[in-house]
Protein backbone atom coordinates (compact mmCIF):
# COMPACT_ATOMS: atom_id res chain seq x y z
CA UNK A 1 0.00 0.00 0.00
CA UNK A 2 1.45 3.38 -0.95
CA UNK A 3 1.53 6.43 1.28
CA UNK A 4 -1.39 7.87 -0.67
CA UNK A 5 -3.44 4.75 0.08
CA UNK A 6 -3.31 5.21 3.84
CA UNK A 7 -6.73 5.50 5.49
CA UNK A 8 -7.44 9.12 6.47
CA UNK A 9 -6.84 10.13 10.08
CA UNK A 10 -10.06 11.41 11.69
CA UNK A 11 -10.03 15.21 11.92
CA UNK A 12 -8.79 16.51 15.25
CA UNK A 13 -7.35 13.23 16.48
CA UNK A 14 -3.74 13.59 15.38
CA UNK A 15 -1.92 16.71 14.27
CA UNK A 16 1.61 16.50 12.94
CA UNK A 17 4.27 19.10 13.69
CA UNK A 18 5.61 20.95 10.63
CA UNK A 19 9.05 19.78 9.57
CA UNK A 20 10.57 23.26 9.49
CA UNK A 21 8.89 25.68 11.80
CA UNK A 22 11.58 28.38 12.05
CA UNK A 23 12.55 30.45 9.02
CA UNK A 24 16.01 30.26 7.50
CA UNK A 25 16.35 34.05 7.85
CA UNK A 26 15.91 33.82 11.62
CA UNK A 27 18.46 31.03 11.83
CA UNK A 28 20.95 33.11 9.86
CA UNK A 29 20.38 36.14 12.12
CA UNK A 30 20.93 34.08 15.23
CA UNK A 31 24.09 32.52 13.83
CA UNK A 32 25.46 35.91 12.80
CA UNK A 33 24.46 38.06 15.76
CA UNK A 34 23.55 35.69 18.59
CA UNK A 35 20.39 35.78 20.69
CA UNK A 36 18.67 38.96 21.85
CA UNK A 37 15.18 39.49 23.28
CA UNK A 38 13.62 40.11 19.86
CA UNK A 39 15.06 36.94 18.33
CA UNK A 40 14.31 35.02 21.51
CA UNK A 41 10.70 36.11 21.21
CA UNK A 42 10.47 34.97 17.59
CA UNK A 43 12.05 31.67 18.54
CA UNK A 44 9.63 31.18 21.44
CA UNK A 45 6.64 31.88 19.18
CA UNK A 46 7.96 29.44 16.60
CA UNK A 47 8.37 26.72 19.21
CA UNK A 48 4.89 27.38 20.57
CA UNK A 49 3.42 27.14 17.09
CA UNK A 50 5.12 23.80 16.63
CA UNK A 51 3.91 22.74 20.07
CA UNK A 52 0.31 23.02 18.92
CA UNK A 53 0.89 19.80 16.98
CA UNK A 54 0.22 16.48 18.66
CA UNK A 55 2.94 13.84 18.50
CA UNK A 56 2.18 11.23 15.87
CA UNK A 57 3.10 7.56 16.17
CA UNK A 58 2.20 4.87 18.66
CA UNK A 59 2.45 7.09 21.75
CA UNK A 60 0.27 9.74 20.14
CA UNK A 61 -2.30 7.14 19.18
CA UNK A 62 -2.38 5.90 22.77
CA UNK A 63 -3.20 9.40 24.02
CA UNK A 64 -5.76 9.98 21.29
CA UNK A 65 -7.57 6.72 21.94
CA UNK A 66 -10.86 6.61 23.79
CA UNK A 67 -11.30 3.99 26.56
CA UNK A 68 -11.52 0.34 25.55
CA UNK A 69 -15.29 0.33 26.03
CA UNK A 70 -15.61 2.99 23.34
CA UNK A 71 -13.62 0.90 20.87
CA UNK A 72 -15.77 -2.15 21.61
CA UNK A 73 -18.92 -0.12 21.10
CA UNK A 74 -17.62 1.15 17.78
CA UNK A 75 -16.91 -2.42 16.66
CA UNK A 76 -20.41 -3.47 17.68
CA UNK A 77 -21.83 -0.75 15.46
CA UNK A 78 -20.16 -2.26 12.44
CA UNK A 79 -16.63 -0.84 12.19
CA UNK A 80 -15.36 -2.05 8.77
CA UNK A 81 -11.77 -1.99 10.08
CA UNK A 82 -12.58 -5.09 12.13
CA UNK A 83 -15.48 -6.62 10.20
CA UNK A 84 -14.03 -6.54 6.69
CA UNK A 85 -10.71 -8.01 5.48
CA UNK A 86 -7.99 -5.39 5.16
CA UNK A 87 -5.85 -5.20 1.97
CA UNK A 88 -2.70 -6.50 3.69
CA UNK A 89 -4.51 -9.66 4.81
CA UNK A 90 -5.26 -10.65 1.22
CA UNK A 91 -1.84 -10.17 -0.40
CA UNK A 92 1.72 -11.43 -0.30
CA UNK A 93 4.15 -9.53 1.88
CA UNK A 94 7.65 -8.31 1.09
CA UNK A 95 10.52 -10.81 0.80
CA UNK A 96 12.92 -11.37 3.69
CA UNK A 97 15.75 -9.33 2.16
CA UNK A 98 13.54 -6.36 1.28
CA UNK A 99 15.41 -4.36 3.97
CA UNK A 100 18.82 -5.96 4.65
CA UNK A 101 19.05 -3.63 7.65
CA UNK A 102 15.70 -3.26 9.36
CA UNK A 103 13.87 0.08 9.25
CA UNK A 104 10.83 1.40 11.13
CA UNK A 105 7.34 1.32 9.69
CA UNK A 106 6.55 4.18 7.34
CA UNK A 107 3.66 5.01 9.66
CA UNK A 108 6.17 5.94 12.37
CA UNK A 109 8.06 8.38 10.13
CA UNK A 110 7.16 11.37 12.31
CA UNK A 111 9.08 9.93 15.27
CA UNK A 112 12.55 11.29 14.62
CA UNK A 113 15.36 13.35 16.05
CA UNK A 114 14.85 17.06 15.58
CA UNK A 115 17.19 20.03 15.71
CA UNK A 116 16.72 23.31 17.53
CA UNK A 117 17.87 26.41 15.63
CA UNK A 118 19.74 29.11 17.50
CA UNK A 119 21.42 26.87 20.05
CA UNK A 120 24.69 26.55 18.15
CA UNK A 121 26.56 28.61 15.61
CA UNK A 122 27.12 26.07 12.82
CA UNK A 123 25.41 23.00 11.40
CA UNK A 124 28.40 20.89 12.49
CA UNK A 125 28.33 22.11 16.11
CA UNK A 126 24.73 21.18 16.68
CA UNK A 127 22.17 19.20 18.67
CA UNK A 128 19.54 16.67 17.63
CA UNK A 129 16.95 15.91 20.30
CA UNK A 130 15.59 12.41 20.97
CA UNK A 131 11.76 12.05 20.77
CA UNK A 132 11.20 10.90 24.37
CA UNK A 133 7.43 11.22 23.93
CA UNK A 134 7.45 8.21 21.60
CA UNK A 135 9.70 5.87 23.59
CA UNK A 136 8.67 2.82 25.61
CA UNK A 137 10.67 1.13 28.35
CA UNK A 138 14.15 2.52 28.98
CA UNK A 139 16.29 1.59 25.95
CA UNK A 140 16.83 4.25 23.28
CA UNK A 141 16.85 2.91 19.70
CA UNK A 142 20.22 3.54 18.05
CA UNK A 143 18.64 5.51 15.23
CA UNK A 144 16.93 7.91 17.66
CA UNK A 145 19.78 8.47 20.13
CA UNK A 146 20.29 12.20 20.73
CA UNK A 147 23.30 13.83 19.05
CA UNK A 148 25.62 16.61 20.21
CA UNK A 149 28.67 17.44 18.11
CA UNK A 150 31.35 20.09 18.48
CA UNK A 151 32.57 19.85 14.89
CA UNK A 152 30.28 17.38 13.16
CA UNK A 153 30.41 13.59 13.20
CA UNK A 154 32.98 11.53 11.35
CA UNK A 155 32.98 7.95 10.07
CA UNK A 156 36.40 6.46 10.90
CA UNK A 157 37.90 3.38 9.28
CA UNK A 158 38.32 0.98 12.23
CA UNK A 159 41.36 -0.62 10.59
CA UNK A 160 43.11 2.74 10.74
CA UNK A 161 41.94 3.77 14.19
CA UNK A 162 44.41 3.61 17.08
CA UNK A 163 43.93 4.09 20.81
CA UNK A 164 46.82 5.13 23.04
CA UNK A 165 47.44 5.22 26.79
CA UNK A 166 50.37 7.33 28.00
CA UNK A 167 51.42 9.72 30.75
CA UNK A 168 52.13 8.34 34.21
CA UNK A 169 52.31 4.69 33.17
CA UNK A 170 55.13 2.14 33.18
CA UNK A 171 54.61 1.17 29.56
CA UNK A 172 52.76 3.49 27.13
CA UNK A 173 50.79 1.40 24.65
CA UNK A 174 48.95 1.79 21.36
CA UNK A 175 46.00 -0.52 20.69
CA UNK A 176 44.23 -1.44 17.48
CA UNK A 177 40.51 -2.21 17.47
CA UNK A 178 41.40 -5.90 17.13
CA UNK A 179 43.59 -5.64 20.23
CA UNK A 180 40.80 -4.08 22.26
CA UNK A 181 38.10 -6.49 21.15
CA UNK A 182 40.22 -9.47 22.24
CA UNK A 183 40.32 -8.18 25.82
CA UNK A 184 37.80 -9.02 28.60
CA UNK A 185 34.57 -7.14 27.87
CA UNK A 186 31.46 -6.21 29.82
CA UNK A 187 27.96 -5.02 28.84
CA UNK A 188 26.09 -2.51 31.00
CA UNK A 189 23.03 -0.27 30.62
CA UNK A 190 23.49 3.42 31.43
CA UNK A 191 21.89 6.75 30.61
CA UNK A 192 23.77 9.59 28.94
CA UNK A 193 22.57 13.17 29.36
CA UNK A 194 24.06 16.36 27.97
CA UNK A 195 24.91 18.84 30.72
CA UNK A 196 22.78 21.42 28.86
CA UNK A 197 19.68 19.22 28.80
CA UNK A 198 16.68 21.31 29.93
CA UNK A 199 18.96 24.36 29.67
CA UNK A 200 16.33 26.38 27.78
CA UNK A 201 14.02 26.07 30.81
CA UNK A 202 16.16 28.10 33.25
CA UNK A 203 14.06 31.19 32.62
CA UNK A 204 10.42 31.21 31.53
CA UNK A 205 9.26 28.02 29.85
CA UNK A 206 9.82 28.49 26.12
CA UNK A 207 9.83 25.16 24.29
CA UNK A 208 6.67 23.13 23.70
CA UNK A 209 7.49 19.43 23.91
CA UNK A 210 9.44 16.98 26.05
CA UNK A 211 11.61 16.31 23.00
CA UNK A 212 12.98 19.86 23.34
CA UNK A 213 12.89 20.22 27.11
CA UNK A 214 14.56 16.88 27.95
CA UNK A 215 15.53 15.28 24.62
CA UNK A 216 19.32 15.44 25.12
CA UNK A 217 18.93 12.18 27.01
CA UNK A 218 19.30 8.55 25.95
CA UNK A 219 19.88 5.15 27.54
CA UNK A 220 21.61 2.17 25.96
CA UNK A 221 23.45 -1.06 26.64
CA UNK A 222 27.16 -0.46 26.03
CA UNK A 223 29.78 -3.13 25.45
CA UNK A 224 33.50 -2.59 25.87
CA UNK A 225 36.54 -3.15 28.04
CA UNK A 226 36.67 -1.57 31.51
CA UNK A 227 39.18 1.27 31.55
CA UNK A 228 40.77 -0.15 34.71
CA UNK A 229 41.77 -3.26 32.73
CA UNK A 230 43.63 -1.09 30.20
CA UNK A 231 45.23 1.05 32.90
CA UNK A 232 46.45 -2.12 34.60
CA UNK A 233 47.77 -3.41 31.28
CA UNK A 234 49.91 -0.27 30.94
CA UNK A 235 51.01 -0.18 34.59
CA UNK A 236 49.31 3.11 35.49
CA UNK A 237 50.72 4.91 38.53
CA UNK A 238 47.67 4.63 40.79
CA UNK A 239 49.46 6.19 43.77
CA UNK A 240 50.33 9.51 42.16
CA UNK A 241 48.03 9.49 39.15
CA UNK A 242 44.85 11.23 40.29
CA UNK A 243 43.23 11.99 36.92
CA UNK A 244 43.03 10.82 33.34
CA UNK A 245 42.59 12.97 30.24
CA UNK A 246 40.32 11.59 27.49
CA UNK A 247 40.91 12.89 23.96
CA UNK A 248 38.78 12.46 20.85
CA UNK A 249 39.89 11.96 17.27
CA UNK A 250 37.45 14.29 15.46
CA UNK A 251 38.15 17.80 14.23
CA UNK A 252 37.49 19.39 17.61
CA UNK A 253 39.77 16.96 19.52
CA UNK A 254 37.47 17.22 22.52
CA UNK A 255 39.35 16.65 25.78
CA UNK A 256 37.95 16.05 29.26
CA UNK A 257 39.45 15.43 32.69
CA UNK A 258 38.07 12.42 34.60
CA UNK A 259 38.97 11.46 38.14
CA UNK A 260 41.00 8.32 38.69
CA UNK A 261 38.33 7.20 41.16
CA UNK A 262 35.76 7.14 38.36
CA UNK A 263 38.23 5.63 35.90
CA UNK A 264 38.78 2.66 38.23
CA UNK A 265 35.06 2.29 38.96
CA UNK A 266 32.64 1.87 36.04
CA UNK A 267 34.24 3.78 33.12
CA UNK A 268 34.61 1.70 29.97
CA UNK A 269 36.13 2.01 26.53
CA UNK A 270 33.17 0.93 24.40
CA UNK A 271 32.77 -0.18 20.80
CA UNK A 272 29.17 -1.44 20.84
CA UNK A 273 25.76 0.00 21.66
CA UNK A 274 22.56 -2.02 21.94
CA UNK A 275 24.16 -5.13 20.53
CA UNK A 276 25.77 -3.62 17.43
CA UNK A 277 28.82 -1.52 16.70
CA UNK A 278 28.51 2.16 17.63
CA UNK A 279 26.92 4.41 15.03
CA UNK A 280 29.30 7.03 13.54
CA UNK A 281 27.37 9.88 15.20
CA UNK A 282 27.82 8.11 18.54
CA UNK A 283 31.59 7.74 18.26
CA UNK A 284 32.29 4.77 15.97
CA UNK A 285 34.50 2.86 16.33
CA UNK A 286 35.36 3.75 19.96
CA UNK A 287 34.01 6.00 22.68
CA UNK A 288 34.36 6.49 26.40
CA UNK A 289 31.42 5.62 28.66
CA UNK A 290 31.45 7.55 31.96
CA UNK A 291 28.25 6.56 33.80
CA UNK A 292 26.46 9.29 35.72
CA UNK A 293 28.58 12.10 34.26
CA UNK A 294 27.45 14.69 31.70
CA UNK A 295 27.71 13.58 28.09
CA UNK A 296 30.62 15.83 27.09
CA UNK A 297 32.90 13.57 29.15
CA UNK A 298 31.79 10.53 27.15
CA UNK A 299 34.45 11.37 24.57
CA UNK A 300 33.63 10.03 21.11
CA UNK A 301 36.07 8.71 18.50
CA UNK A 302 38.37 8.07 21.46
CA UNK A 303 42.08 8.10 20.57
CA UNK A 304 43.93 8.65 23.85
CA UNK A 305 43.87 8.36 27.62
CA UNK A 306 46.63 10.18 29.48
CA UNK A 307 47.32 9.62 33.18
CA UNK A 308 48.28 12.69 35.23
CA UNK A 309 48.41 14.09 38.76
CA UNK A 310 46.16 17.15 38.27
CA UNK A 311 43.19 18.34 36.18
CA UNK A 312 44.03 19.59 32.68
CA UNK A 313 41.70 22.63 32.73
CA UNK A 314 40.67 22.08 29.13
CA UNK A 315 38.52 24.64 27.30
CA UNK A 316 35.32 22.65 27.81
CA UNK A 317 36.03 22.45 31.53
CA UNK A 318 36.84 26.08 32.31
CA UNK A 319 35.12 28.38 29.80
CA UNK A 320 32.27 26.07 28.75
CA UNK A 321 30.19 23.45 30.55
CA UNK A 322 30.43 25.58 33.69
CA UNK A 323 27.64 26.89 35.92
CA UNK A 324 27.10 30.65 36.23
CA UNK A 325 26.23 31.32 39.87
CA UNK A 326 24.17 34.27 41.24
CA UNK A 327 27.34 36.10 42.41
CA UNK A 328 28.82 35.97 38.90
CA UNK A 329 31.34 33.23 39.71
CA UNK A 330 31.64 30.12 37.54
CA UNK A 331 31.27 26.71 39.13
CA UNK A 332 33.63 24.32 37.32
CA UNK A 333 34.01 20.53 37.09
CA UNK A 334 30.36 19.95 37.96
CA UNK A 335 30.05 16.76 35.99
CA UNK A 336 27.56 14.60 37.91
CA UNK A 337 24.02 14.57 36.53
CA UNK A 338 21.82 14.92 39.61
CA UNK A 339 18.54 13.11 40.28
CA UNK A 340 15.89 14.06 37.74
CA UNK A 341 12.62 12.91 36.19
CA UNK A 342 10.06 13.92 33.58
CA UNK A 343 6.61 12.78 32.53
CA UNK A 344 6.77 11.85 28.86
CA UNK A 345 3.11 10.89 28.30
CA UNK A 346 1.07 13.00 28.42
CA UNK A 347 3.46 15.86 27.77
CA UNK A 348 3.59 19.16 25.92
CA UNK A 349 2.17 19.17 22.41
CA UNK A 350 -0.02 16.12 23.02
CA UNK A 351 -3.77 15.98 23.61
CA UNK A 352 -6.13 13.95 25.76
CA UNK A 353 -9.08 13.01 23.59
CA UNK A 354 -11.70 12.56 26.29
CA UNK A 355 -12.38 12.07 29.96
CA UNK A 356 -11.45 8.78 31.57
CA UNK A 357 -8.50 6.57 32.41
CA UNK A 358 -4.92 7.29 31.28
CA UNK A 359 -1.62 5.64 32.09
CA UNK A 360 0.75 8.47 32.96
CA UNK A 361 4.32 7.44 32.16
CA UNK A 362 7.78 8.94 32.42
CA UNK A 363 11.48 8.49 33.07
CA UNK A 364 13.68 9.04 36.12
CA UNK A 365 17.46 8.91 36.49
CA UNK A 366 20.37 9.82 38.74
CA UNK A 367 24.10 10.04 38.20
CA UNK A 368 24.69 8.98 41.81
CA UNK A 369 22.95 5.61 41.85
CA UNK A 370 19.52 4.00 41.52
CA UNK A 371 16.10 5.60 41.51
CA UNK A 372 14.38 4.79 44.80
CA UNK A 373 11.00 6.49 44.38
CA UNK A 374 9.02 8.71 42.02
CA UNK A 375 5.99 10.72 43.14
CA UNK A 376 3.49 12.28 40.74
CA UNK A 377 1.23 15.29 41.31
CA UNK A 378 -1.84 16.18 39.27
CA UNK A 379 -2.46 19.54 40.97
CA UNK A 380 0.82 21.40 40.58
CA UNK A 381 2.59 19.94 43.60
CA UNK A 382 -0.05 20.30 46.33
CA UNK A 383 -0.66 16.56 46.58
CA UNK A 384 1.55 13.64 45.57
CA UNK A 385 1.03 9.96 44.81
CA UNK A 386 3.77 7.34 44.53
CA UNK A 387 4.22 5.87 41.04
CA UNK A 388 5.11 2.30 40.07
CA UNK A 389 8.78 1.78 39.21
CA UNK A 390 9.17 -0.69 36.36
CA UNK A 391 12.09 -3.13 36.34
CA UNK A 392 14.96 -3.22 35.78
CA UNK A 393 16.06 -0.57 38.28
CA UNK A 394 19.80 -0.14 37.69
CA UNK A 395 22.61 2.16 38.77
CA UNK A 396 23.00 5.31 36.67
CA UNK A 397 20.30 4.13 34.31
CA UNK A 398 16.89 5.33 33.22
CA UNK A 399 13.97 3.95 35.22
CA UNK A 400 10.48 3.89 33.74
CA UNK A 401 7.61 4.87 36.02
CA UNK A 402 3.84 4.57 35.52
CA UNK A 403 0.80 5.72 37.48
CA UNK A 404 -2.97 5.47 36.94
CA UNK A 405 -4.98 8.66 36.42
CA UNK A 406 -8.65 9.24 35.71
CA UNK A 407 -9.07 12.63 34.10
CA UNK A 408 -12.36 14.34 34.92
CA UNK A 409 -12.03 16.95 32.18
CA UNK A 410 -10.94 19.83 34.42
CA UNK A 411 -7.58 21.67 34.12
CA UNK A 412 -4.63 19.92 35.76
CA UNK A 413 -0.88 20.38 36.21
CA UNK A 414 1.18 17.19 36.03
CA UNK A 415 4.56 16.92 37.74
CA UNK A 416 6.98 14.14 38.72
CA UNK A 417 9.50 14.21 41.56
CA UNK A 418 12.27 11.59 41.84
CA UNK A 419 14.38 10.46 44.78
CA UNK A 420 17.57 8.44 44.35
CA UNK A 421 19.34 5.85 46.50
CA UNK A 422 21.37 8.57 48.26
CA UNK A 423 18.18 10.23 49.51
CA UNK A 424 18.49 13.24 47.17
CA UNK A 425 15.08 14.61 46.16
CA UNK A 426 14.55 16.40 42.86
CA UNK A 427 14.04 20.14 43.58
CA UNK A 428 11.32 22.56 42.61
CA UNK A 429 12.36 25.50 40.43
CA UNK A 430 12.13 27.84 43.41
CA UNK A 431 14.57 25.67 45.36
CA UNK A 432 16.97 25.43 42.41
CA UNK A 433 16.84 29.17 41.70
CA UNK A 434 17.54 29.97 45.37
CA UNK A 435 20.92 28.23 45.06
CA UNK A 436 21.82 28.62 41.39
CA UNK A 437 20.04 31.79 40.26
CA UNK A 438 18.41 32.08 36.82
CA UNK A 439 21.32 32.81 34.47
CA UNK A 440 22.77 29.34 34.18
CA UNK A 441 22.54 26.86 31.32
CA UNK A 442 23.77 23.53 32.63
CA UNK A 443 22.56 20.94 35.15
CA UNK A 444 18.92 21.93 35.38
CA UNK A 445 17.23 19.08 37.27
CA UNK A 446 14.14 20.98 38.47
CA UNK A 447 10.65 19.49 38.44
CA UNK A 448 8.98 19.80 35.02
CA UNK A 449 5.31 20.87 34.83
CA UNK A 450 2.78 20.03 32.11
CA UNK A 451 -0.57 21.84 32.11
CA UNK A 452 -3.62 19.96 30.83
CA UNK A 453 -6.31 22.38 29.63
CA UNK A 454 -10.01 21.54 29.81
CA UNK A 455 -9.80 20.98 26.03
CA UNK A 456 -7.29 18.16 26.64
CA UNK A 457 -4.37 20.08 25.14
CA UNK A 458 -1.08 19.77 27.06
CA UNK A 459 1.30 22.72 27.45
CA UNK A 460 4.70 23.38 29.01
CA UNK A 461 4.26 25.70 32.00
CA UNK A 462 6.69 27.12 34.54
CA UNK A 463 5.86 26.49 38.21
CA UNK A 464 8.21 27.74 40.93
Amino acid sequence: MSTNDRPPVPAGRLRKAPEGFVSGDLINEICAHGMDETRRGFLRKSFLAAGAALTAGAAGRALAATPAAGAAAQAAQGDPMILQPRPWSTMLGHPVAFHPYGVPSKYEANLQRRQSPGLTQTAQASVAFAPLQGFFGIITPNGLHFERHHQGWVDIDPDQHRFMINGMVKEPKVYTMDDLMRMPSVSRIHFIECGANTGMEWGNAAVPTVQYTHGMLSCCEYTGVPLKVLLDDCGADLKNGKYVLAEGNDGSSTTRTISMEAALDDVMVAWAMNGEMLRPENGYPLRLVVPGVQGVSWVKWLRRIKVGDQPWNAMNETSAYVDLMPDGMLRQYTSIQECKSVITSPSGGQMLMGKGYYNVSGLAWSGRGKIKQVDVSFDGGRNWRTARLETPILDKCLTRFNIDWVWDGSPAILQSRAMDSTGFVQPRYGQLHAVRGTRSTYHNNAIQSWQVADTGEVFNVHVE
